[in-house]
């Protein structure tokens, strides 16, 4: 299994590449079964969750070829040979749960496995399953599957999402653009990843308003057509490396970073000493003087505080001055990191869904393991500071989110390797 070794103490320089977004792409690859026409996906990550993605699309039946090196996604399901997502695919990927919306839509009926996916909590996806029953579907859940059936196409309808779930929206979003009539999500999620999804529905004819406000419209058409549709920046990865001069000091250019994708987190980073400053080309990041500070940090859904950088935040925050308080509330047991950081000496006391951080002024290297997909990087980014080795285990989880994380690392100075066994 493969580990990623870290020997801390260098200083950043450089510009570093920001990828496609993962969970925009994963969003759009099955909005192709929404039509029988070609739909080619530019800017894709390279990415193991998109190669799970590409297997799923194919059991059903649909064309999913890669084209320059990963970065070009041109897909057809003008033959779909079958409605049933099954478990031992799906079992890998909670995304896999967005073929139902689009297959429902389209041909009146789909069998899902429940999916699985890292363990960062429940995230169950009844928001999902009531929001299309709002929209005329049948449902059944037997065996670990969800069957849907809409005899008769599905219908325009209001679904009022009880949390703002990004999932359950762009799932409901999807099924939609089919329906008769016109269709109104409330409490609808905004990330920049629903106005992507929009954006690429729009260019294959959906006629939908509201994108990125909590109140989505969407007036049904008979058919959709092809579209070609580039994938917005990866706003996690983004930020993620926009951290990593906290840890290891100097100065590093984000390309194709906009801050409006990450303004939160921006707040949150300049509060704690950060430099960031926007350039032609993307966002430029430098620490400059000392030590970062303590900041509180509450994830929130867009535009809060992403949950996806808050085990990122945290490990920087174990180097600031001060005490720092973080609170999760969108996700459970997501603080599984908080021990791993305590091996390389960090001082955190996690309590429920609150984590106190006390900043120190070094942290040590050691051996630690990967929990998730998040967990890993900030592990990683820890590393970056540390003296001596860490060397980071289980990173399967890392290659689910992140593409060439050593070699992105090692282009701006970090002493940094992966090692297969």
């Amino acid at each position: 299994m493969d580990s990623i070794l870290v020997r801390g103490g260098n200083t950043l320089s450089g510009q570093i590449p920001i990828a496609g977004a993962k969970n925009a792409c994963l969003t759009l690859m099955p909005a192709t079964l929404l039509s029988e026409e070609p739909l080619t996906l530019t800017n894709a990550p390279r990415l193991s969750d998109i190669k799970t993605m590409t297997m799923l699309l194919q059991s059903l039946g649909a064309e999913v070829t890669s084209m320059q090196d990963g970065k070009v996604l041109a897909m057809s399901s003008h033959d779909i040979t079958s409605t049933r997502a099954e478990y031992d695919i799906v079992r890998k990927m909670r995304a896999s749960i967005l073929v139902l919306g689009p297959l429902l839509a389209r041909f009146g009926e789909a069998t899902v496995s429940l999916p699985g996916g890292c363990a960062i909590g429940a995230r169950p996806v009844d928001l999902h399953l009531t929001g299309l029953e709002a929209l005329g579907a049948t449902l059944d859940l037997s065996d670990g599957y969800v069957h849907a059936k809409a005899s008769g196409g599905l219908k325009g309808g209001r679904v009022k999402l009880a949390f703002a779930s990004v999932g359950a929206t762009e799932n409901i979003l999807m099924a939609a653009t089919l329906a008769k009539g016109t269709s109104v999500i409330e409490n609808a999620a905004r990330e920049p990843e629903i106005v992507d999804l929009a954006k690429c529905l729009r260019a294959m004819g959906a006629q939908i308003e509201g994108d990125g406000t909590s109140e989505i419209t969407v007036e049904g058409v008979d058919r959709l057509h092809g579209a070609t549709h580039q994938v917005v920046t990866d706003r996690i990865e983004l930020g993620t490396y926009m951290l990593a001069p906290a840890f290891a000091g100097g100065e590093v250019e984000c390309l194709g970073g906009r801050i409006e994708l990450v303004e939160a987190f921006v707040d949150k980073i300049r509060a704690a000493g950060l430099d960031v400053t926007e350039t032609d080309r993307g966002l430029k990041v430098a620490r400059t003087n000392g030590r970062v500070h303590a900041v509180d940090v509450t994830t929130e859904p867009f535009p809060g505080f992403p949950t996806d950088l808050q085990a990122q935040m945290m490990a920087m925050l174990c180097l600031a001055e001060g005490t720092s308080t973080l609170e999760e509330k969108i996700f459970e047991n997501r603080f599984m990191h908080a021990p791993e950081l305590q091996r390389m000496g960090a001082k955190i006391d996690v309590r429920g869904g609150t984590a106190k951080v006390t900043g120190v002024e070094s942290l040590r290297g050691a051996p630690v393991m990967a929990t998730d997909l998040r967990a890993s990087v900030s592990l990683i980014l820890a590393g970056l500071a540390a003296k001596g080795e860490t060397r980071v285990n289980r990173v399967y989880h890392l290659d689910r989110g992140y593409e060439n994380v050593e070699r992105k690392l090692s282009a701006l100075g970090a002493d940094i390797e992966r090692i297969s066994e």
